[in-house]
């Protein structure tokens, strides 16, 4: 086992990354090497990250009334969980939240709304407001709008958006079992536009929703042949009211393993971890940097709470990590 970590490594170092057959042995491996291969995965995410933390933060900008089915999600139409419904923020509200999160340390700001898409121009022209004021407060811009079409991203882009976020969840064989009201083409499409469009692209996945190893190694090799920039990783964190509440948490361990996996599968992205780190991860969450992340998501999440920022900060402070 320690030769072949030092094989990943290897290829990590180079940029190249492992292929499928050994992404399966990282999700398997013995629980007792897990501490061997954080050496090699500290050690190819300082070579590409040297260090530096990412931080960044969203605002739930239309919440609920979702007419999509993700089983996962509180805000989908087969969730009877109860969240706070709303329409789409103003740009103001959303400039103010923005404000807040850089006070809190955050570096970039999302705009994350529900639904398959923006309805018309009133929301479309919202968004693209918001846009232009939290480029004025010096965050880098993102929006999570759903799937949407090259000429929208153009105009957001000319507005001063930087980042384009949307998760293809999980992989293409699994996704029927997830999402039936729409096609995973779709998704696939939008971040191919969001490329072409110059955007940065966040795009990755939720895990501990019923997903076999294998199919956590085919989500990895689609985001690496996709060549996202960044590629943000949730956990379940199961909902009283959705389709799945009743689903069991990951182990720590796990999902320190699925992190190591899609360093070592896409050594050269930035690794953001995102929602369900708290209940999934519990007293091991700083093990998240050796494993091979490089960011994570202050605050809150979508209709979750998340841990204080302060919380965050101080744990990468103590691990003498750059975040500013």
């Amino acid at each position: 086992m320690k030769r072949l970590i030092s094989t990943w490594e290897d290829k990590g170092m180079e940029g190249i990354g492992i292929d499928p057959e050994d992404a399966i042995q990282v999700l398997s491996m013995p629980d007792e090497w897990i501490f061997h291969l954080f050496g090699a995965t500290w050690r190819i995410t300082r070579k590409w990250k040297q260090g530096q933390i990412r931080l960044c933060s969203i605002v739930n900008a239309k919440s609920g009334l979702c007419t999509e089915d993700c089983s996962f999600c509180s805000q989908s139409r087969r969730s009877k969980a109860e969240i706070d419904v709303y329409p789409m923020l103003e740009p103001d509200e959303i400039y103010r939240r923005a404000l807040k999160a850089k006070g809190a340390g955050a570096k970039e700001f999302s705009v994350v709304t529900s639904g398959k898409g923006l309805k018309g121009k009133n929301e479309f022209n919202k968004v693209k407001k918001a846009v232009e004021m939290i480029k004025e407060t010096g965050l880098q811009s993102c929006v999570s709008i759903g799937i949407v079409d090259y000429e929208s991203l153009s105009i957001l882009k000319s507005a001063g958006l930087g980042k384009f976020h949307h998760n293809l969840e999980t992989s293409r064989s699994y996704f029927p079992n997830v999402c039936t009201t729409h096609d995973y083409d779709e998704d696939i499409r939008v971040v191919k536009d969001a490329k072409r469009a110059g955007l940065s692209v966040c795009c990755g996945g939720i895990f501990g929703i019923g997903e076999s190893p294998e199919h956590r190694v085919e989500l990895a090799f689609e985001l690496k042949g996709l060549d996202v920039d960044s590629i943000p990783i949730n956990f379940l964190n199961p909902i009283k009211g959705t389709p799945l509440e009743e689903k069991n948490h990951l182990t720590p361990i796990e999902c320190l393993k699925i992190i190591a996996m899609m360093r070592l599968t896409n050594p050269t992205k930035d690794i953001i971890i995102c929602g369900g780190r708290e209940v999934n991860l519990r007293d091991m969450q700083s093990l998240i940097f050796p494993a091979g992340a490089n960011g994570l998501m202050l605050g809150n999440y979508l209709t979750t709470k998340g841990r204080p920022p302060e919380e965050d900060i101080k744990m990468i402070n103590d691990l003498s990590l750059r975040w500013n």
